[in-house]
């Protein structure tokens, strides 16, 4: 993907995680997609600072820098939403092009990427970026919305109407 391609996952999927953590569309919502918008965006950019240094899709572009951004806020507490910025980078990455991302590096060079990948200047590049920011947000919402105390009574309600079923 290019970088036209991860600035518009993050703006667009800023845009609809400040809805879906505060769907009022009031002032607060505003406020909502500035304070996700921003370091979403700049996650999803900071991965290609390594096409100025190291390996482009390697050096930046792997599990251990995911890692250690989603464990800053916790050291450091601050840049809470970076991290999905470079989520999101990855998965554009994997699914939007035909090369993918070295996860393991540095420890494996191999590039993983998934068989839908486009090559990065044509117009299926525009596609496939609005299709992953509509199932990542798509993702985020069950996440957001589905409580745990609901899938919890769907597998007791399972349960039940199992053991109903096998004792009649």
């Amino acid at each position: 993907m290019n970088k036209r391609g991860h600035v518009l996952n993050a703006a667009l999927l800023s845009v609809g995680l400040g809805f879906l953590v505060e769907p009022a569309g009031s002032v607060e919502t505003y406020v909502t997609v500035l304070e996700v918008g921003v370091p979403v965006v700049l996650g999803a950019l900071f991965p290609d600072v390594d096409t100025a240094f190291g390996r482009h899709r390697k050096t930046l572009h792997n599990l251990p820098v995911l890692v250690g951004f989603l464990a800053f806020p916790v050291v450091f507490g601050n840049l809470e939403f970076v991290w999905i910025g470079i989520f999101t980078h990855y998965v554009l990455d994997a699914a939007g092009s035909k090369r993918g991302i070295a996860l393991f590096y540095p420890l494996w060079d191999r590039e993983f990427g998934l068989p839908i990948g486009v090559s990065v200047g044509t117009r299926g590049a525009g596609v496939v970026t609005v299709v992953v920011t509509a199932l990542e947000l798509a993702v985020a919402a069950v996440v957001l919305h589905w409580p745990p105390e609901r899938a919890i009574e769907l597998g007791e309600a399972a349960i039940r109407a199992a053991v109903g079923a096998a004792a009649g």
